[in-house]
């Protein structure tokens, strides 16, 4: 069974946010020559790496509720500039959404069990998945959906 991370998505309102900002990264690495890779740069390095690889995905909290989330591809350890140990997460730069539920700020990231994780939103039923982001969120926060 794999097992995720969740973790808080600073400084984005929404899943279209997010989505902008990948896409704004890829064109600048396609304007500059480079070959695109999304990372996620994190002070620390999960224990758990071939669980997290198998199959795992990064659940992003957005504006307080678990949004979406990415596949993990790779986790590579390394050491910065400073001498401090990190870690990039390399993800898939498709962002998929899930069934919105309430969460709790918190620091860095988490490991989240695969029982736990919330449904992606095209298998929570079709209308969830074409109902605009914002509506979903005020209907969670309800409890509605």
């Amino acid at each position: 069974m794999a097992l995720h991370l969740i973790k808080l998505c600073v400084g984005c309102d929404s899943i279209g946010d997010l989505e902008e900002w990948i896409a704004e990264n890829e064109a600048l690495h396609r304007r500059l020559g480079r070959a695109y890779e999304q990372t996620h740069t994190t002070r620390m390095v999960p224990k758990r790496v071939s669980e997290l690889t198998d199959g795992g995905s990064l659940y992003w909290v957005i504006r307080g509720q678990v949004a979406a989330r990415q596949r993990l591809v790779d986790i590579r350890p390394f050491v910065d500039g400073d001498g401090i140990s990190r870690c990039k997460l390399v993800l898939e730069t498709k962002v998929v959404p899930v069934s919105p539920r309430p969460y709790r700020p918190f620091q860095g990231w988490r490991y989240l069990v695969a029982k736990d994780a919330p449904p992606d939103l095209s298998f929570a039923g079709p209308s969830d998945a074409a109902m605009p982001e914002e509506m979903r969120r005020e209907l969670a926060a309800l409890g509605l959906l």
